[in-house]
């Protein structure tokens, strides 16, 4: 097989490559270059599941970075095994072919209980005390040791949150050479988050983004001279494209409102109980799923949702097949904003209520997606001295929280998630491959992409009588 790279820039879009990214503006211009059709949502999960299983949201599952966990009655974003991909990977189609390929999956997301050969995916430790340590995991276990080892802890508070800064994407780099370095893996996946921060945080249009495009193309160019030498094929390509963006919509506010959603209060805060809920929403970018419990006030809910300003659709049902995203974990309906605006997660009526999570980064507890983690409240005057005192506290074992996020959501100036009308603002896909690209290509068709670079046969169709 073909050695083959593919090299995820998440954010890369044709309208972002030029004086800004001079390695891969004269890479792109000896290279095709086709645009990919996003996949609904187009978010981080849904279309890397797309991607490397050459299936819809309907087939795969994964209709979102996370959604409501029918039988346990919880929302949960950001998991970690690969079992939640209902459908067979690019690499297990790649080793039924040749028992000699390998892979690695560096940072792409399900990448824990996985089969790929070699992996590597943030995990950070929580210690009994309530102390969060940054850290990775690995596949095989020791590689955690010798990438450490090397590059220093993994740097998880550059990958996520108001610190996010090139650190997490060169750590990603770098290990992913090593990586190579030790194992030779025939594809390696290699995830690169740099871009998606300050585009969410000050939009696309925001000059201050010349900075980031100069960084994110300086750890391209290295990579890709690397695997080059290596005589490797190399993809470029990223999830989605992000949008300016200037109105914040409240799903679940609004269900509130109504009389739909449910919030039970403890120590003075508000939760989302979304049991008793009849009706919520798990916010993800610009698409959000509206779970609603008795199927007779389906109905009645969309046409209420359907006159919220900021909301372009609301698809009940068989609507849904649309964008091929009619799974059983979907909402029963999936609410899909206007190109200018993004839906919060916000329950609470008074900021005062709001609960102890909602002014912390904590992926995990919030019932939906929050970019505003990636900001300090503007209102905190002196917070480097602040936080370092959080931290000094925490180092000596002391009870604190670093209750630092902002609760405004009017600061996220960039957000993803539906089809843009623009195509410059769609992904992009960039490779040398000799074979002739169309211009224009579905995010499933990328798993074929793949396998055309490795030079894999197709699997043959299964036909059910």
């Amino acid at each position: 097989m073909q050695k083959t790279v593919v090299l995820n820039i998440v954010g890369l879009t044709k309208s972002l490559i030029g004086k800004n990214t001079p390695f891969l503006a004269k890479w792109a211009a000896a290279a095709q270059q086709t645009s990919i059709k996003p996949v609904l949502p187009a978010v981080t999960c849904t279309a890397q599941s797309s991607y490397l299983t050459g299936k819809w949201p309907e087939e795969h599952g994964i209709v979102g970075n996370g959604w409501y966990f029918r039988d346990e009655d919880e929302v949960k974003l950001w998991r970690q095994s690969n079992k939640l991909v209902q459908a067979p990977k690019v690499w297990e189609i790649a080793k039924a072919a040749d028992p000699n390929f390998t892979v690695a999956n560096m940072g792409w997301w399900y990448n824990m209980n996985t089969t790929a050969d070699y992996t590597l995916t943030p995990r950070p430790q929580y210690l009994a005390d309530g102390r969060k340590l940054p850290d990775c995991y690995t596949q095989p276990a020791d590689l955690r040791d010798k990438l450490q080892a090397e590059l220093g802890t993994f740097p998880l508070f550059s990958y996520w949150g108001p610190k996010t800064s090139i650190k997490s994407s060169k750590w990603i780099a770098d290990a992913s050479k090593i990586t190579d370095n030790l194992y030779n893996p025939t594809l390696t996946l290699i995830y690169l988050p740099h871009l998606d921060y300050n585009l969410q945080r000050i939009g696309p249009s925001d000059p201050r983004i010349a900075k980031d495009l100069q960084e994110i193309d300086a750890v391209a160019g290295d990579l890709i001279a690397f695997y080059e030498a290596k005589g490797a094929q190399v993809m470029v390509l990223s999830e989605y494209g992000i949008s300016d963006v200037n109105q914040p919509v409240h799903l679940n506010r609004v269900l509130r409102e109504k009389g739909y959603l449910h919030v039970r209060v403890e120590r003075g805060t508000e939760l989302l109980d979304m049991a008793m809920s009849k009706a919520f929403a798990v916010a993800d970018h610009q698409v959000a799923h509206v779970y609603v419990k008795d199927a007779a006030k389906v109905s009645e809910v969309k046409q209420m949702l359907q006159q919220v300003d900021g909301v372009e659709e609301v698809l009940e049902g068989k609507e849904r097949y649309k964008y091929r995203l009619a799974h059983e974990r979907c909402g029963e309906l999936v609410v899909v904003a206007k190109a200018n605006a993004w839906f919060t997660y916000y329950f609470w009526l008074d900021d005062k209520k709001a609960p102890d999570y909602a002014r912390m980064v904590d992926i995990h507890k919030k019932p939906g997606y929050d970019p505003v983690e990636l900001f300090i409240d503007p209102k905190i005057k002196f917070p480097l001295p602040l936080v370092a005192g959080k931290l000094l506290r925490k180092k000596l074992g002391f009870r604190t929280v670093l209750d630092i996020i902002p609760l405004d959501a009017t600061l996220v100036k960039g957000s993803h998630g539906r089809i843009p009308e623009d195509k410059n603002e769609w992904p992009l896909l960039l490779t040398k491959y000799k074979k002739d690209m169309p211009q224009e290509v579905q995010a499933v068709d990328v798993f074929d992409l793949i396998l055309d670079h490795l030079q894999v046969p197709k699997p043959e169709p299964v036909f059910i009588a």
